[in-house]
């Protein structure tokens, strides 16, 4: 009887050991269960929002553009209507002008902005999905005036290049067109092209170039002088149609003789910024570069621009000099140097420029532009911004003309950059208008175009003349 029981009992263990592993076994497939029901929540609850609105979804895209919602100008005039589609404005120019920020159907021209808030546009929220505040997507409201994108692309007529408007104060992009383009309702045969005609057709010049300058660099030579070098206003210089540094030289299109530094800024004289060069270094002139927002990339809804360049540190005294002329290895960014020379306008301060005002879906507004979205960055005092404003004001009124500008207060520098080769120098023309009213600063870039201001100033003055009407 003993070993009946001893053989019973160990029975009985067994078995509950049995028990006790495969409860430990179930156990552990519970907490592994519920650990990756607890993580999918939480990736779900984190990044759902990037699942929907990634750049695959089914849901959201068609042929890599957004694919629901409907796009105004900041007049609420349609620019483009995504539900059940892709349906254009009905005005062939409006088209063209307007689809390097809205894209085409092919795919060929991408709109980062809209893809930037595609959440928001779709009406996204965790618990509801897609649409979840009704409708099939909501309108975005751009900043961009439908009227003042057909003029600017009118007045650029054949030419390759890009042309700008912003508001200084509230950085809003109120025009930005580039050429070429073309009618994404009627696509021409680009790959059988052989005029050059659409070179570059699927680049948005504004924010994905990178130009030489010239000598619309001299404002920023000039403010950073204004900045580092004491006296530099009580200064005279002496031009005599070039500088020699050894061997190299640097040329002037005329002997200016003496001049302020007032003048030698309105003759746009190579001689003696390059003395000024001089005063300021190749280190310092670098460093107020990087200051004035002009190296790096600048980035605003979705968008990254493409970076400048200056080569100037460490450098022989005569590329230092020509790189404060706005040559050398001298580029630019379009939209990086319009809000540098918005920061000029507005007393030192720089706005970021930005494209997309609201987005409305339903009764909700998913998105806004707040102040603290577009926080203010002073990059230069305001004594040397308002005395760049007065020598850029001394430009208008002393050589391109007031009767140029439609009745504005405008302040500007033209340039005529230098690109190599056998081709025609590109031609630059910015500025701003100081009217309170009509807070504007401007940029033309036109490649190949010859000299700033007899290429560059009708095109801006035919735009200038909408902005009143366009504004008002």
């Amino acid at each position: 009887m003993p070993a009946l029981r001893s053989g019973r009992r160990r029975k009985e263990v067994a078995a509950m050991n049995r028990v006790m592993r495969r409860a430990k076994i179930l156990l552990i497939l519970i907490l592994v269960l519920l650990g990756g029901t607890l993580f999918f929540l939480g990736e779900y609850v984190m990044k759902s929002s990037q699942w929907v609105h990634a750049p695959g979804s089914p849901h959201l895209y068609n042929a890599g553009n957004i694919g629901c919602g409907t796009i105004t100008d900041r007049d609420k005039n349609l620019l483009l209507d995504l539900t059940g589609g892709r349906t254009y404005a009905a005005n062939e120019l409006l088209r063209s002008s307007t689809m390097h920020w809205l894209g085409d159907r092919q795919g060929n021209i991408s709109a980062p902005a809209l893809a930037h808030y595609a959440q928001q546009i779709a009406g996204f929220d965790p618990l509801n999905g897609v649409y979840a505040y009704g409708g099939t997507g909501g309108q975005v409201k751009l900043t961009l005036s439908a009227k003042l994108q057909m003029a600017a692309l009118d007045a650029m007529g054949s030419h390759r290049g890009t042309l700008a408007i912003y508001n200084y104060q509230t950085g809003e992009i109120l025009c930005a067109v580039t050429t070429p383009t073309y009618d994404p309702e009627n696509v021409p045969d680009i790959s059988a092209d052989q005029t050059d005609a659409y070179q570059g057709v699927y680049l948005n010049r504004f924010t994905q170039a990178a130009y030489t300058p010239g000598s619309i660099y001299k404002i920023v030579t000039a403010a950073a002088a204004l900045e580092a070098v004491p006296g530099i206003e009580d200064q005279e210089f002496v031009c005599e149609g070039k500088l020699e540094y050894g061997i190299d030289v640097v040329t002037c299109m005329e002997e200016h003789g003496v001049q302020t530094f007032k003048d030698a800024f309105k003759n746009s004289c190579n001689c003696a910024f390059a003395k000024i060069s001089e005063q300021i270094g190749g280190k310092r002139l670098a460093w107020y570069a990087h200051q004035f927002g002009l190296l790096d990339a600048l980035q605003f809804d979705g968008i990254t621009t493409a970076k400048g360049l200056i080569d100037c540190e460490d450098r022989a005294d005569v590329l230092v000099a020509w790189s404060a002329i706005g040559q050398h290895k001298d580029l630019v960014n379009p939209a990086s140097f319009l809000a540098f020379v918005g920061a000029v306008s507005n007393n030192g301060v720089l706005k970021t420029p930005y494209l997309v005002d609201s987005i409305q879906v339903g009764i909700k507004t998913t998105y806004r532009v707040a102040d603290d979205q577009n926080p203010d960055k002073r990059i230069m005092s305001t004594a040397t911004a308002q005395k760049l404003q007065e020598m850029m004001r001394n430009n208008v009124e002393n050589y391109y003309g007031d009767e140029n500008f439609a009745g504005f207060t405008v302040c500007a520098k033209s340039g005529t950059a230098e690109v190599g080769g056998d081709k025609k120098p590109n031609a630059m023309f910015t500025g701003f208008v100081l009217d309170e009213e009509y807070p504007l600063a401007f940029i033309v870039a036109i490649e190949e175009g010859g000299y700033g201001r007899p290429t560059c100033v009708p095109i801006l003055e035919k735009v200038l003349q909408v902005c009143k009407e366009a504004l008002s």
